[in-house]
C-alpha cells in the first residue's frame, strides 16, 4: 500500500511523534517518582483540581485550535489576522474565566484546594500563546514545536527532580505546570518574531472575523465542554463515593494510558490534519485515501497499547509505583483498551470538522457524558477504581464506535473513511 501523505507530512508527524516519545521516556522515569513522593491523596487533590478547571476550559480555549488551523491552511494570506483575532478572543475569555474564579473564591466554603486552583487559573493566561502553535501547525513547522517543547521539558524535569529530592509539596508541582506553559510561549514568540512572521502592526482585532471564527467554533466549544465534563465525571464520582486516595490511584492509571500513550495518537492525527484539510478542498478522493491509511495506523497503535499493558501492566505498577497504587492493576487492564476507541473518535472528529458537520460531535459526546455518569453511579460505589475504568471504557465505545456505526446520518462516512484506493 503506497503512502498517500507527502514527505513534508511525514516529517511533521516524525517531529510530533519524537516529542511524544521523549515525553513517554521521561514520564516513565520521573512521573512515578512524583506520584510516589506526593502520595495518592495529594495526587488525587491535584488531579481533581485539574479536572474541575478542565470542565470550564472550553470556555477559555473557545474551540479555536482546529478552526484556526483549518482557516490558515485554506486562507494563508489571512494568517496574521486569524491568530491576532484568536489571541484577543481568548484573552477576553480568560478575563471572564478569572472573574468567575474570583467570584468562586468569595463563595467557596472549602478553602483546601484554593491555592492549587489559583496557580492553575493564573497559568491559563500563558496558554494564550497557543495561537502561535496554531500557526506553526498549519504551516507544518513541527520541528520548531518539537524544539520548544523539548527545551521546556528539560527545565520542567530538572525542577520536578529537585522537588522530589527536596520533598516539596503539591503546590510546587502545580507551579511547574504553569511554568511549562510560559516557557513554550516565550520560545514560540522569540522564534516567530526573529523570523519576522509576527508583525504586531497587523495585529488588529477583526470583529467580522471574530464572529465568523466563533460561529464556526461554537459546536467545538459545546462538544469540548462535554468532553471535559465527560473526563471529569470519574474523579468527581470517585471523590463523592470514596476519597482522594481513590482519585490518586485512578490518576496513575490515566497517566499510564493517557499521559504516556494516548498523546502519541493525538499528536499523529493533529500533525496530519492540515494535510487532510488541504486534500479535502483540492482532491476529495485523495482525502479519503489518506483517511483510510491513517485509520488503519491508529487501529494498530490502539491495539499495540492495549496488548502492551495487558502483558506489562502489573509489572509496571509493581516496580515503578509504591504499594498505595496497587489497587489500580485491574483498572489498568480494563482502561488500556480505551485508546483503540478514542483514536477512531479523534479521526472521526477531524472528519466532522473538515466537512462542517460538527453538530454530530455534540450529539455523540452528550451521549458519552450521560452513559459515563450513569455507569459511574452504578459501578463506582461497589467496584471503586475498577468500576470507574469499566464505566469510562464502555462510554468510550458508545461515543466513538456506537454512535458512528448506528446513527443513520453517519453510516455513509464509514464507507468513505475505510476506503483505501
Amino acid at each position: 500500500m503506497a503512502l498517500s501523505f507527502s514527505k513534508q507530512d511525514v516529517n511533521t508527524t516524525f517531529w510530533f511523534s519524537v516529542e511524544k516519545l521523549i515525553l513517554l521516556i521521561v514520564g516513565v522515569f520521573v512521573m512515578p517518582k512524583i506520584f510516589n513522593a506526593l502520595g495518592a491523596v495529594d495526587i488525587g487533590k491535584l488531579k481533581l483540581a485539574e479536572s474541575v478547571l478542565g470542565m470550564f476550559s472550553p470556555l477559555f480555549f473557545l474551540g479555536l485550535s482546529a478552526v484556526c488551523i483549518r482557516e490558515i491552511v485554506v486562507n494563508p494570506k489571512e494568517s496574521q489576522r486569524i491568530i491576532a483575532t484568536a489571541f484577543f478572543m481568548r484573552f477576553v475569555a480568560w478575563l471572564i474565566f478569572l472573574v468567575g474564579f474570583i467570584s468562586y473564591l468569595f463563595l467557596a466554603d472549602n478553602k483546601s484546594l484554593l491555592s492549587i486552583y489559583s496557580v492553575l487559573v493564573f497559568g491559563y493566561l500563558f496558554k494564550l500563546t497557543d495561537v502561535f502553535e496554531y500557526y506553526l501547525l498549519a504551516k507544518k513547522r513541527a520541528k520548531l514545536i518539537f524544539v520548544g517543547k523539548v527545551l521546556s521539558l528539560l527545565c520542567v524535569v530538572s525542577l520536578q527532580y529537585y522537588g522530589i529530592k527536596q520533598h516539596l509539596d503539591v503546590l510546587y508541582f502545580a507551579q511547574i505546570i504553569v511554568l511549562d506553559f510560559l516557557l513554550q510561549g516565550i520560545f514560540y514568540f522569540i522564534v516567530l518574531r526573529a523570523k519576522n512572521e509576527i508583525n504586531f502592526k497587523y495585529w488588529k482585532f477583526s470583529k467580522k472575523l471574530g464572529v465568523s471564527l466563533f460561529v464556526m467554533a461554537l459546536p467545538l466549544i459545546v462538544s469540548e465542554a462535554l468532553v471535559m465534563v465527560y473526563i471529569g465525571i470519574d474523579e468527581v464520582v470517585l471523590k463523592y463515593f470514596h476519597d482522594d486516595h481513590a482519585n490518586g490511584v485512578f490518576a496513575s492509571v490515566q497517566f499510564l494510558v493517557i499521559g504516556l500513550c494516548w498523546t502519541i495518537g493525538f499528536a499523529v492525527i493533529n500533525a496530519l490534519y492540515p494535510s487532510l484539510a488541504e486534500s479535502f478542498h483540492f482532491n476529495k478522493g485523495y482525502y479519503y485515501k489518506k483517511n483510510g491509511q491513517l485509520l488503519f495506523f491508529m487501529v494498530l497503535l490502539g491495539l499495540g497499547i492495549a496488548v502492551f499493558y495487558m502483558v506489562f501492566g502489573n509489572y509496571i505498577l509493581d516496580n515503578y509505583f509504591s504499594e498505595q497504587y496497587q489497587d489500580g492493576k485491574t483498572a489498568l487492564l480494563v482502561f488500556c483498551w480505551a485508546p483503540l476507541f478514542v483514536f477512531i473518535g479523534m479521526l472521526y472528529e477531524k472528519h466532522l470538522l473538515t466537512t462542517n458537520r460538527l453538530k454530530h460531535n455534540i450529539y455523540r459526546f452528550a451521549l458519552g457524558c450521560l452513559s459515563n455518569l450513569l455507569l459511574c453511579c452504578v459501578l463506582v460505589p461497589r467496584y471503586n477504581v475498577t468500576g470507574a475504568a469499566v464505566a469510562v471504557l464502555t462510554s468510550h465505545f458508545i461515543t466513538n464506535i456506537g454512535y458512528v456505526a448506528f446513527d443513520k446520518n453517519t453510516r455513509k462516512d464509514i464507507k468513505n473513511l475505510l476506503r483505501v484506493q
